[in-house]
Protein backbone atom coordinates (compact mmCIF):
# COMPACT_ATOMS: atom_id res chain seq x y z
CA UNK A 1 0.00 0.00 0.00
CA UNK A 2 1.21 3.20 -0.84
CA UNK A 3 1.78 6.07 1.09
CA UNK A 4 -0.36 8.60 1.81
CA UNK A 5 1.17 12.06 0.80
CA UNK A 6 1.97 14.85 2.83
CA UNK A 7 -0.39 17.95 0.95
CA UNK A 8 1.83 21.03 2.15
CA UNK A 9 4.69 19.75 -0.24
CA UNK A 10 2.64 19.10 -3.28
CA UNK A 11 2.85 22.56 -4.35
CA UNK A 12 6.82 22.00 -4.18
CA UNK A 13 6.65 18.80 -6.03
CA UNK A 14 4.61 20.57 -9.02
CA UNK A 15 6.68 22.84 -9.49
CA UNK A 16 9.37 21.27 -9.77
CA UNK A 17 8.00 18.03 -10.97
CA UNK A 18 10.05 18.67 -14.48
CA UNK A 19 13.18 18.91 -12.67
CA UNK A 20 12.89 15.68 -10.54
CA UNK A 21 15.83 12.85 -11.13
CA UNK A 22 14.10 9.62 -12.74
CA UNK A 23 14.14 6.94 -10.56
CA UNK A 24 15.23 3.37 -11.32
CA UNK A 25 12.43 1.80 -13.16
CA UNK A 26 10.86 -1.17 -12.42
CA UNK A 27 9.77 -3.89 -14.88
CA UNK A 28 6.15 -3.03 -14.88
CA UNK A 29 6.88 0.46 -15.54
CA UNK A 30 9.65 -0.95 -18.15
CA UNK A 31 6.47 -2.71 -20.11
CA UNK A 32 4.21 0.47 -19.50
CA UNK A 33 6.42 2.98 -21.33
CA UNK A 34 7.32 0.34 -23.59
CA UNK A 35 3.91 0.37 -24.60
CA UNK A 36 2.96 4.02 -24.44
CA UNK A 37 6.53 4.52 -26.84
CA UNK A 38 4.13 1.86 -29.14
CA UNK A 39 1.40 3.61 -29.46
CA UNK A 40 3.16 7.05 -29.68
CA UNK A 41 4.98 5.77 -32.95
CA UNK A 42 1.39 4.37 -34.35
CA UNK A 43 0.08 8.25 -33.70
CA UNK A 44 -0.50 9.85 -37.15
CA UNK A 45 2.78 12.72 -37.87
CA UNK A 46 1.93 15.96 -36.60
CA UNK A 47 -0.25 15.03 -33.82
CA UNK A 48 0.51 17.13 -30.55
CA UNK A 49 1.15 15.50 -27.16
CA UNK A 50 -1.05 15.62 -24.28
CA UNK A 51 0.44 18.30 -22.63
CA UNK A 52 -1.89 17.80 -19.39
CA UNK A 53 -1.65 14.24 -19.02
CA UNK A 54 1.96 14.23 -19.33
CA UNK A 55 2.46 16.77 -16.42
CA UNK A 56 -0.09 14.45 -14.55
CA UNK A 57 1.88 11.57 -14.61
CA UNK A 58 4.80 13.18 -13.87
CA UNK A 59 3.13 14.16 -10.49
CA UNK A 60 2.16 10.64 -10.30
CA UNK A 61 5.79 9.28 -10.79
CA UNK A 62 6.68 12.17 -8.79
CA UNK A 63 4.63 10.35 -5.89
CA UNK A 64 5.60 7.33 -7.31
CA UNK A 65 1.83 5.97 -7.73
CA UNK A 66 1.84 3.01 -9.98
CA UNK A 67 -1.17 0.82 -9.26
CA UNK A 68 -3.95 0.49 -11.43
CA UNK A 69 -6.59 1.38 -9.05
CA UNK A 70 -7.59 4.58 -7.06
CA UNK A 71 -5.97 5.11 -4.06
CA UNK A 72 -6.65 7.70 -1.29
CA UNK A 73 -3.46 9.31 -3.02
CA UNK A 74 -4.98 9.64 -5.95
CA UNK A 75 -8.04 10.92 -4.72
CA UNK A 76 -6.05 13.75 -2.71
CA UNK A 77 -4.17 14.52 -5.96
CA UNK A 78 -7.44 14.80 -7.24
CA UNK A 79 -8.99 17.10 -4.95
CA UNK A 80 -5.96 19.52 -4.37
CA UNK A 81 -5.31 19.97 -8.12
CA UNK A 82 -9.23 21.12 -8.41
CA UNK A 83 -8.96 23.21 -4.94
CA UNK A 84 -5.59 24.42 -6.67
CA UNK A 85 -7.51 25.18 -10.13
CA UNK A 86 -10.41 27.75 -7.89
CA UNK A 87 -7.02 29.44 -5.94
CA UNK A 88 -6.23 30.23 -9.44
CA UNK A 89 -8.88 31.22 -11.01
CA UNK A 90 -10.01 33.33 -7.73
CA UNK A 91 -6.36 34.99 -8.68
CA UNK A 92 -6.92 35.39 -12.17
CA UNK A 93 -10.06 37.32 -11.74
CA UNK A 94 -9.55 39.23 -8.49
CA UNK A 95 -5.89 40.29 -8.71
CA UNK A 96 -4.65 39.62 -12.26
CA UNK A 97 -7.54 41.47 -14.26
CA UNK A 98 -7.71 44.02 -11.48
CA UNK A 99 -4.01 45.40 -12.10
CA UNK A 100 -4.22 44.77 -15.52
CA UNK A 101 -7.52 47.13 -15.67
CA UNK A 102 -6.02 49.55 -13.31
CA UNK A 103 -2.46 49.67 -15.92
CA UNK A 104 -5.07 50.04 -18.75
CA UNK A 105 -6.63 52.59 -17.55
CA UNK A 106 -3.65 55.07 -17.96
CA UNK A 107 -3.42 54.65 -21.48
CA UNK A 108 -4.63 57.10 -24.11
CA UNK A 109 -6.07 54.31 -25.78
CA UNK A 110 -9.44 52.59 -24.85
CA UNK A 111 -8.66 48.85 -26.84
CA UNK A 112 -6.79 48.07 -24.11
CA UNK A 113 -9.62 48.29 -21.61
CA UNK A 114 -11.94 46.73 -23.60
CA UNK A 115 -10.02 43.73 -23.83
CA UNK A 116 -9.30 43.20 -20.64
CA UNK A 117 -12.90 43.38 -19.42
CA UNK A 118 -13.69 40.83 -22.28
CA UNK A 119 -11.03 38.52 -21.25
CA UNK A 120 -11.47 38.16 -18.29
CA UNK A 121 -14.26 35.47 -17.87
CA UNK A 122 -12.92 32.85 -20.44
CA UNK A 123 -9.50 33.12 -18.92
CA UNK A 124 -11.06 32.16 -15.80
CA UNK A 125 -13.32 29.71 -17.30
CA UNK A 126 -9.92 27.73 -18.92
CA UNK A 127 -8.19 27.71 -15.61
CA UNK A 128 -10.90 25.86 -14.43
CA UNK A 129 -11.19 23.79 -17.69
CA UNK A 130 -7.37 23.12 -16.63
CA UNK A 131 -7.65 22.25 -12.87
CA UNK A 132 -11.05 19.88 -13.79
CA UNK A 133 -9.25 17.60 -16.68
CA UNK A 134 -6.10 17.75 -14.38
CA UNK A 135 -7.86 16.22 -11.48
CA UNK A 136 -9.66 13.66 -13.75
CA UNK A 137 -6.33 12.53 -15.54
CA UNK A 138 -5.18 11.45 -12.07
CA UNK A 139 -7.65 8.84 -11.43
CA UNK A 140 -7.91 5.41 -13.07
CA UNK A 141 -11.06 4.85 -15.13
CA UNK A 142 -11.74 2.66 -17.57
CA UNK A 143 -10.70 2.15 -20.78
CA UNK A 144 -13.72 3.91 -22.43
CA UNK A 145 -14.22 6.64 -19.86
CA UNK A 146 -10.46 7.60 -20.64
CA UNK A 147 -11.84 7.46 -24.25
CA UNK A 148 -14.58 10.05 -23.75
CA UNK A 149 -12.53 12.00 -21.33
CA UNK A 150 -9.75 12.42 -24.23
CA UNK A 151 -12.20 13.62 -26.38
CA UNK A 152 -14.17 15.88 -24.06
CA UNK A 153 -11.05 17.90 -23.00
CA UNK A 154 -9.69 18.27 -26.78
CA UNK A 155 -13.33 19.96 -27.42
CA UNK A 156 -13.27 21.53 -23.91
CA UNK A 157 -9.59 23.36 -24.97
CA UNK A 158 -10.88 24.59 -28.26
CA UNK A 159 -13.66 25.84 -26.96
CA UNK A 160 -12.32 27.92 -24.49
CA UNK A 161 -9.87 28.94 -26.77
CA UNK A 162 -12.09 29.89 -29.70
CA UNK A 163 -14.25 31.56 -26.72
CA UNK A 164 -11.07 33.76 -26.11
CA UNK A 165 -10.02 35.04 -29.35
CA UNK A 166 -13.57 35.30 -30.16
CA UNK A 167 -14.23 38.00 -26.93
CA UNK A 168 -10.75 39.64 -28.26
CA UNK A 169 -12.05 39.63 -31.85
CA UNK A 170 -15.66 41.26 -30.35
CA UNK A 171 -13.64 44.05 -28.46
CA UNK A 172 -11.02 44.94 -31.73
CA UNK A 173 -14.38 45.14 -34.04
CA UNK A 174 -16.46 47.19 -31.17
CA UNK A 175 -13.18 49.66 -30.43
CA UNK A 176 -13.32 49.94 -34.52
CA UNK A 177 -16.85 50.82 -34.60
CA UNK A 178 -17.08 53.68 -32.21
CA UNK A 179 -13.74 54.76 -33.93
CA UNK A 180 -15.09 55.07 -37.89
CA UNK A 181 -18.29 56.48 -36.04
CA UNK A 182 -16.45 59.46 -34.19
CA UNK A 183 -14.57 60.02 -37.58
CA UNK A 184 -17.81 59.67 -39.38
CA UNK A 185 -15.94 57.40 -41.75
CA UNK A 186 -18.17 55.75 -44.47
CA UNK A 187 -16.75 52.48 -43.39
CA UNK A 188 -18.75 52.61 -39.88
CA UNK A 189 -22.26 52.12 -41.93
CA UNK A 190 -20.91 48.96 -43.16
CA UNK A 191 -19.59 47.43 -39.52
CA UNK A 192 -22.13 45.41 -38.30
CA UNK A 193 -22.82 43.45 -41.00
CA UNK A 194 -19.18 43.17 -41.79
CA UNK A 195 -18.36 41.94 -37.71
CA UNK A 196 -21.41 39.32 -38.25
CA UNK A 197 -19.74 37.93 -41.40
CA UNK A 198 -16.03 37.61 -39.98
CA UNK A 199 -17.26 36.52 -36.64
CA UNK A 200 -19.25 33.71 -38.93
CA UNK A 201 -16.62 32.94 -40.76
CA UNK A 202 -14.57 32.49 -37.13
CA UNK A 203 -16.87 30.04 -35.90
CA UNK A 204 -17.20 28.31 -39.02
CA UNK A 205 -13.29 27.69 -38.71
CA UNK A 206 -13.26 26.89 -34.91
CA UNK A 207 -15.92 24.84 -35.19
CA UNK A 208 -13.93 22.33 -38.11
CA UNK A 209 -10.56 22.87 -36.05
CA UNK A 210 -12.42 21.26 -33.39
CA UNK A 211 -13.95 18.34 -35.47
CA UNK A 212 -10.88 17.71 -36.54
CA UNK A 213 -9.22 17.95 -33.28
CA UNK A 214 -11.49 15.00 -32.58
CA UNK A 215 -10.18 12.41 -35.43
CA UNK A 216 -12.99 13.30 -38.09
CA UNK A 217 -11.55 13.74 -41.64
CA UNK A 218 -12.94 17.63 -42.68
CA UNK A 219 -12.17 17.14 -46.01
CA UNK A 220 -15.42 15.56 -47.13
CA UNK A 221 -17.51 17.88 -44.79
CA UNK A 222 -15.04 20.85 -46.93
CA UNK A 223 -15.72 19.21 -50.57
CA UNK A 224 -19.71 19.16 -48.69
CA UNK A 225 -20.01 22.62 -48.26
CA UNK A 226 -18.22 23.74 -51.23
CA UNK A 227 -21.11 21.93 -53.24
CA UNK A 228 -23.50 23.96 -51.47
CA UNK A 229 -21.53 26.88 -51.88
CA UNK A 230 -21.77 26.56 -55.41
CA UNK A 231 -25.19 25.85 -55.56
CA UNK A 232 -26.08 28.20 -53.12
CA UNK A 233 -23.91 31.34 -55.31
CA UNK A 234 -25.81 30.72 -58.36
CA UNK A 235 -29.03 30.77 -56.87
CA UNK A 236 -27.73 34.00 -55.77
CA UNK A 237 -26.10 36.02 -57.75
CA UNK A 238 -27.72 39.07 -57.82
CA UNK A 239 -27.90 39.14 -54.26
CA UNK A 240 -23.71 38.61 -53.59
CA UNK A 241 -23.36 41.09 -56.35
CA UNK A 242 -25.08 43.36 -54.14
CA UNK A 243 -22.77 42.34 -51.48
CA UNK A 244 -19.80 42.89 -53.14
CA UNK A 245 -20.99 46.49 -54.22
CA UNK A 246 -21.40 47.20 -50.92
CA UNK A 247 -17.97 45.63 -49.97
CA UNK A 248 -16.51 48.17 -52.92
CA UNK A 249 -18.73 51.12 -51.54
CA UNK A 250 -17.28 50.27 -48.09
CA UNK A 251 -13.50 49.66 -49.44
CA UNK A 252 -13.86 53.23 -51.65
CA UNK A 253 -15.78 55.21 -49.97
CA UNK A 254 -17.36 57.44 -51.99
CA UNK A 255 -19.66 58.86 -50.01
CA UNK A 256 -20.95 58.56 -46.49
CA UNK A 257 -24.31 58.92 -44.89
CA UNK A 258 -25.91 62.88 -44.80
CA UNK A 259 -23.83 63.47 -48.40
CA UNK A 260 -25.56 65.13 -51.43
CA UNK A 261 -24.56 62.95 -54.67
CA UNK A 262 -24.68 62.07 -58.12
CA UNK A 263 -25.36 58.60 -59.24
CA UNK A 264 -25.90 58.90 -63.07
CA UNK A 265 -28.59 60.96 -63.17
CA UNK A 266 -30.09 61.15 -60.06
CA UNK A 267 -29.70 63.95 -57.33
CA UNK A 268 -29.63 63.30 -53.74
CA UNK A 269 -29.07 63.51 -50.16
CA UNK A 270 -27.87 59.49 -48.81
CA UNK A 271 -30.11 58.55 -46.17
CA UNK A 272 -28.66 54.71 -45.73
CA UNK A 273 -26.06 52.26 -46.98
CA UNK A 274 -27.07 48.85 -46.30
CA UNK A 275 -25.88 45.61 -47.61
CA UNK A 276 -27.98 44.99 -50.87
CA UNK A 277 -29.22 48.48 -51.48
CA UNK A 278 -28.58 52.14 -50.76
CA UNK A 279 -31.50 54.73 -50.48
CA UNK A 280 -30.82 58.27 -51.68
CA UNK A 281 -33.48 60.86 -50.86
CA UNK A 282 -33.95 63.11 -54.14
CA UNK A 283 -34.35 66.62 -54.59
CA UNK A 284 -38.00 66.35 -55.12
CA UNK A 285 -38.11 64.25 -51.44
CA UNK A 286 -38.71 61.07 -53.23
CA UNK A 287 -36.69 58.16 -51.76
CA UNK A 288 -34.60 55.87 -54.81
CA UNK A 289 -33.33 52.58 -53.68
CA UNK A 290 -30.44 52.06 -56.11
CA UNK A 291 -29.21 48.25 -55.82
CA UNK A 292 -25.43 48.11 -54.76
CA UNK A 293 -24.15 46.37 -57.97
CA UNK A 294 -25.65 49.74 -59.49
CA UNK A 295 -23.81 51.69 -57.50
CA UNK A 296 -20.69 50.27 -57.92
CA UNK A 297 -20.80 50.18 -61.75
CA UNK A 298 -22.30 53.88 -62.17
CA UNK A 299 -19.84 57.30 -62.02
CA UNK A 300 -20.55 59.04 -58.49
CA UNK A 301 -20.34 62.74 -58.20
CA UNK A 302 -20.09 63.71 -54.41
CA UNK A 303 -21.28 67.18 -54.17
CA UNK A 304 -20.98 67.14 -50.14
CA UNK A 305 -16.71 67.22 -50.72
CA UNK A 306 -16.51 70.61 -52.81
CA UNK A 307 -13.12 72.09 -51.29
CA UNK A 308 -13.98 75.70 -53.24
CA UNK A 309 -16.91 76.78 -55.47
CA UNK A 310 -16.31 77.41 -59.19
CA UNK A 311 -18.68 80.38 -60.14
CA UNK A 312 -18.77 81.04 -64.12
CA UNK A 313 -21.43 83.37 -66.22
CA UNK A 314 -22.03 86.08 -69.02
CA UNK A 315 -23.83 88.73 -69.08
CA UNK A 316 -24.36 91.26 -72.13
CA UNK A 317 -24.28 94.40 -72.63
CA UNK A 318 -25.95 95.91 -75.69
CA UNK A 319 -24.11 96.88 -78.72
CA UNK A 320 -24.71 100.83 -78.12
CA UNK A 321 -21.55 100.57 -75.84
CA UNK A 322 -18.35 102.04 -76.63
CA UNK A 323 -14.99 100.34 -76.13
CA UNK A 324 -13.54 102.89 -73.54
CA UNK A 325 -16.86 101.75 -71.81
CA UNK A 326 -15.82 97.92 -72.40
CA UNK A 327 -12.47 98.39 -71.07
CA UNK A 328 -13.92 100.74 -67.95
CA UNK A 329 -17.21 98.28 -66.89
CA UNK A 330 -14.56 95.71 -67.21
CA UNK A 331 -12.28 97.03 -64.52
CA UNK A 332 -14.91 97.99 -62.67
CA UNK A 333 -16.03 94.36 -62.12
CA UNK A 334 -12.69 93.06 -61.86
CA UNK A 335 -12.05 95.35 -58.77
CA UNK A 336 -15.47 94.67 -57.14
CA UNK A 337 -14.64 90.99 -57.08
CA UNK A 338 -10.95 91.83 -55.53
CA UNK A 339 -12.96 93.87 -52.89
CA UNK A 340 -14.90 90.41 -51.81
CA UNK A 341 -12.61 88.93 -48.54
CA UNK A 342 -14.66 84.92 -49.78
CA UNK A 343 -13.41 85.26 -53.23
CA UNK A 344 -9.94 83.41 -54.25
CA UNK A 345 -8.41 86.93 -55.69
CA UNK A 346 -6.15 85.07 -57.73
CA UNK A 347 -8.65 83.19 -59.81
CA UNK A 348 -10.34 86.63 -60.59
CA UNK A 349 -11.12 86.00 -64.49
CA UNK A 350 -13.12 89.52 -66.63
CA UNK A 351 -12.99 89.62 -70.23
CA UNK A 352 -15.15 90.75 -72.93
CA UNK A 353 -14.82 87.57 -74.93
CA UNK A 354 -17.66 87.72 -77.71
CA UNK A 355 -19.41 89.42 -80.27
CA UNK A 356 -23.09 87.45 -80.22
CA UNK A 357 -25.86 88.26 -82.10
CA UNK A 358 -27.46 90.54 -79.59
CA UNK A 359 -24.96 91.63 -77.12
CA UNK A 360 -21.50 92.42 -76.40
CA UNK A 361 -20.71 89.68 -73.81
CA UNK A 362 -18.50 89.91 -70.60
CA UNK A 363 -16.78 86.61 -69.56
CA UNK A 364 -16.88 86.58 -65.55
CA UNK A 365 -15.05 83.74 -63.15
CA UNK A 366 -13.91 83.24 -59.48
CA UNK A 367 -13.86 81.02 -57.36
CA UNK A 368 -15.57 80.75 -53.41
CA UNK A 369 -13.17 79.74 -50.44
CA UNK A 370 -15.82 78.31 -48.98
CA UNK A 371 -17.40 75.07 -49.88
CA UNK A 372 -20.82 75.75 -48.18
CA UNK A 373 -23.65 76.01 -51.12
CA UNK A 374 -25.33 78.28 -49.14
CA UNK A 375 -22.64 80.46 -48.54
CA UNK A 376 -21.81 80.66 -52.40
CA UNK A 377 -25.27 81.52 -53.36
CA UNK A 378 -25.01 84.58 -50.97
CA UNK A 379 -21.56 85.47 -52.44
CA UNK A 380 -23.46 85.44 -55.97
CA UNK A 381 -26.08 86.93 -55.32
CA UNK A 382 -24.25 90.21 -53.64
CA UNK A 383 -22.08 89.77 -56.70
CA UNK A 384 -24.32 90.28 -59.12
CA UNK A 385 -26.47 93.13 -57.39
CA UNK A 386 -23.04 94.88 -57.72
CA UNK A 387 -22.35 94.35 -61.12
CA UNK A 388 -25.88 95.50 -61.86
CA UNK A 389 -25.03 98.88 -60.04
CA UNK A 390 -21.75 99.16 -61.80
CA UNK A 391 -23.69 98.48 -64.95
CA UNK A 392 -26.00 101.16 -64.03
CA UNK A 393 -23.28 103.76 -62.97
CA UNK A 394 -21.58 103.75 -65.96
CA UNK A 395 -25.02 103.85 -68.03
CA UNK A 396 -24.66 100.90 -70.00
CA UNK A 397 -27.65 98.92 -70.61
CA UNK A 398 -27.98 94.64 -70.02
CA UNK A 399 -29.24 93.04 -73.91
CA UNK A 400 -31.53 90.73 -74.18
CA UNK A 401 -32.25 88.16 -77.34
CA UNK A 402 -33.54 90.68 -80.02
CA UNK A 403 -33.79 90.92 -84.03
CA UNK A 404 -33.84 93.80 -86.31
CA UNK A 405 -35.39 93.57 -89.65
CA UNK A 406 -34.70 96.36 -92.28
CA UNK A 407 -37.38 96.79 -95.25
CA UNK A 408 -36.75 98.14 -98.70
CA UNK A 409 -38.86 99.15 -101.56
CA UNK A 410 -42.46 100.05 -101.50
CA UNK A 411 -42.98 97.51 -98.45
CA UNK A 412 -40.44 100.52 -96.29
CA UNK A 413 -42.86 103.12 -97.87
CA UNK A 414 -46.65 101.81 -97.01
CA UNK A 415 -45.22 100.92 -93.14
CA UNK A 416 -43.88 104.59 -93.15
CA UNK A 417 -46.78 105.85 -94.87
CA UNK A 418 -48.60 103.99 -92.07
CA UNK A 419 -50.56 102.27 -95.11
CA UNK A 420 -50.35 97.87 -94.79
CA UNK A 421 -49.36 96.06 -97.28
CA UNK A 422 -51.73 94.72 -99.85
CA UNK A 423 -53.22 90.97 -99.01
CA UNK A 424 -52.07 88.07 -101.13
CA UNK A 425 -54.94 86.89 -103.15
CA UNK A 426 -56.60 83.34 -101.69
CA UNK A 427 -57.94 80.69 -103.17
CA UNK A 428 -60.94 81.52 -104.81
Amino acid sequence: MSRFPRLPWLSVFLALASLAPAQAPEPAADADRATQAAAAARAPVGENPDLLEHLVDSVLALFDLRTSGNTGAHLAIAAFLFILALLARRIVTGIVFVLLRKVAAKTESTLDDKLFVALETPAAAFVMVVGIFASLKVLKLSAAADTYLAGGSRVAFSLAIFWILWRALGSVFDHSQEIATEKKLGIAAFMPWLRKSLMSVFVVIGVLLTIQSMGYDVKTILAGLGIGGLAFALAAQDTLANIFGAIVVAIDQPFKIGETVRIGPNVGGVEDIGLRSTRIRLVDNSLMVIPNKTVAAETITNLSRFTQRRIEQVIGLTYEAKPDEIVVIVGDIKRLLEAEAEIDATSILVYFRDFSASSLDLWIVYVTKSSDFTASMELRQRVNLAIMNAIAARGLSFAFPSQSIYLEGDAAKRLAGGVEPPRAAGPN
